[in-house]
C-alpha cells in the first residue's frame, strides 16, 4: 500500500464532517470572550485562522466579529470547502483562503490582531507555536487609561490532566505527540514572553462533537477500498483510547498576549522593601495599606514570598507593586490579591495591569487553582475575575457582590466553595 493510499483514505473519512478536533461554537466563543477582556478588538479586526480545515472557526469568527479573516491550511481541499461555505453564508468577501505551512508563513510581522489556532499547534508543536507566531501579532499601541493593546494569540492544546497518565494512555500518546500537563504548558507560554490572559478547559461535549460524526463516517466506509483498513483501525483506536482513558487527557484552550514591553515585572527583593513601602503609602495616600505588607510579611501562614511583586520604571525605579497572600475558603486554601499599588506618577499607564498580570501568571506557575480580590468591578474584570458568588464563595462581612471577585486560574472550575478566611493581618 503506498503513503497516498493512506493519505487518501484519511482525508475520505474526514471531508466533509463539521470538525477536525475536538471543539464547539460555545468554546470558540468562550475562547473569544476571554480574548477580549484586557481590551475590545478593532472595528474591524485582523484574524489569522491557522490549520482551520474546513473553517468552522473561521466563519464563526468572521460572523461574530465582522473581522476578515486569513484561514491557512495545507490541504486544498479543505479550503474549498471553507470558500463554498463562506460564500453560501455571505461572507465570501470577508474569508480570504491561503495554503501555507504554518511552520513557515508568508506574512510580514505585526499583521494581526488575533492569531487563533483550534486544535492545530500540535502540528508544529506547542513551544514552536509561540515562539513563531508571536512576531505575526499587532505590537502594542497606546489603549484607555494608559493600557497598551496588541495582539492577541488563542490556541488550543491537548495535555495531561492528571500527573500520573495510566501506561496504556501513555503509549499511545507518545508514538503520536508528547503531551504535558497545563501547568508545563502555562510556563512555556510565561517563558516565551507572554501574560496568560484566560485558559478554558474544554468539555467532554467537545470530544463528541467530533467523534460522534467520525465514528459514524468509519462505520459507514468501505474497509476494501484501497487504505481504508489501515485508516478505519487508526482511528478507531484513537476513539477506543478516548473512550476508555479521556479522564486522563483532554484539550486547554489558551489566550496569550506578549507583555507589555515599557515594564520589566520581577519578584521582590529585599532592596525592594523601602520603595514598596513608599509607593503604597503614597498611592493610597495613608500608611495602612504599607502596615498591613509589613503585617503580612510577618505571618509565616499567609505570606508566599514568590508571589510580591513589582514591575519596574525604564529607569529601574519601582512603579507598581502586587501582592498575593494566602487565604482560605472554609479549609481549603486560595490566595487574596491585595494591595495593588501604583506610584502617582506611573498611574493609567499601564503598569499596574502589567504588574497584576504577571504576579497572576506567578500564581498560575506556584499552582495556585483561586485567587481572590475584593476590589473595583470595573477594574478587576479584565484580568478574568468575576463575582466570587457565581462559584459558591462568599466573604464573611458584608461587601458589595460585585465588589467580591474570584479567579478559577486554571479554567477547571475545580474550586474550593464556602466562606473566605482572610488573615489575620487584614482585620476582617
Amino acid at each position: 500500500m503506498s503513503d497516498n493510499a493512506l493519505y487518501d483514505a484519511f482525508f475520505a473519512l474526514h471531508h466533509g464532517l463539521p470538525r477536525q478536533g475536538p471543539g464547539s461554537d460555545a468554546t470558540t466563543r468562550r475562547l473569544l470572550s476571554l480574548a477580549t477582556l484586557a481590551g475590545p478588538l478593532p472595528e474591524r479586526p485582523r484574524v489569522l485562522d491557522l490549520g482551520c480545515g474546513p473553517g468552522r472557526s473561521a466563519l464563526l469568527l468572521a460572523g461574530d466579529t465582522g473581522a476578515e479573516v486569513t484561514a491557512v491550511d495545507l490541504h486544498e481541499p479543505f479550503l474549498a470547502e471553507l470558500r463554498r461555505a463562506a460564500d453560501a453564508r455571505g461572507l465570501g468577501d470577508a474569508v480570504r483562503t491561503v495554503a501555507a505551512d504554518m511552520g513557515r508563513l508568508p506574512f510580514p510581522d505585526g499583521s494581526f490582531d488575533l492569531v487563533w489556532a483550534e486544535s492545530s499547534a500540535y502540528a508544529i508543536g506547542f513551544d514552536r507555536a509561540l515562539r513563531s507566531w508571536r512576531r505575526l501579532l499587532a505590537p502594542h499601541a497606546p489603549g484607555s487609561g494608559g493600557a497598551f493593546a496588541g495582539g492577541t494569540l488563542v490556541l488550543t492544546e491537548c495535555e495531561w490532566t492528571t500527573d500520573s497518565p495510566s501506561r496504556e494512555a501513555r503509549a499511545f500518546w507518545d508514538r503520536h505527540y508528547a503531551l504535558r500537563t497545563t501547568a508545563a504548558n502555562t510556563a512555556a507560554a510565561v517563558a516565551a514572553g507572554y501574560h496568560v490572559i484566560g485558559t478554558h478547559r474544554q468539555p467532554e461535549s467537545d470530544w463528541d462533537e467530533y467523534y460522534g460524526p467520525l465514528g459514524a463516517r468509519a462505520d459507514a466506509a468501505d474497509p476494501a477500498a484501497p487504505g481504508m483498513a489501515e485508516a478505519l483501525a487508526a482511528t478507531r483506536a484513537e476513539i477506543a483510547v478516548r473512550r476508555e482513558h479521556g479522564s486522563e487527557y483532554g484539550y486547554t484552550g489558551y489566550v496569550l498576549r506578549p507583555a507589555d514591553p515599557r515594564w520589566r515585572t520581577r519578584p521582590e527583593t529585599g532592596a525592594d522593601l523601602p520603595a514598596v513601602r513608599a509607593l503604597t503609602t503614597a498611592a493610597f495616600g495613608r500608611e495602612a495599606e504599607a502596615r498591613l505588607v509589613d503585617a503580612l510579611r510577618e505571618d509565616a501562614s499567609a505570606w508566599l514570598p514568590e508571589l510580591s511583586y513589582v514591575a519596574e520604571a525604564p529607569d529601574g525605579t519601582v512603579a507598581a507593586y502586587a501582592l498575593i497572600t494566602r487565604c482560605r475558603v472554609d479549609d481549603e486554601p486560595a490566595a487574596a490579591l491585595a494591595p495593588v499599588a501604583v506610584a502617582p506618577g506611573y498611574q493609567r499607564q499601564g503598569a499596574g495591569q502589567a504588574v497584576v498580570r504577571a504576579v497572576l501568571d506567578a500564581a498560575r506557575l506556584a499552582g495556585e487553582r483561586l485567587v481572590l480580590v475584593l476590589g473595583h468591578p470595573e477594574y478587576y474584570p479584565r484580568f478574568g475575575f468575576t463575582p466570587a458568588s457565581r462559584f459558591g464563595i462568599r466573604p464573611s462581612f458584608d461587601v458589595p457582590d460585585d465588589a467580591m471577585m474570584a479567579l478559577d486560574l486554571d479554567g477547571s472550575g475545580k474550586v474550593p466553595l464556602g466562606t473566605i478566611h482572610y488573615p489575620r493581618a487584614f482585620g476582617v
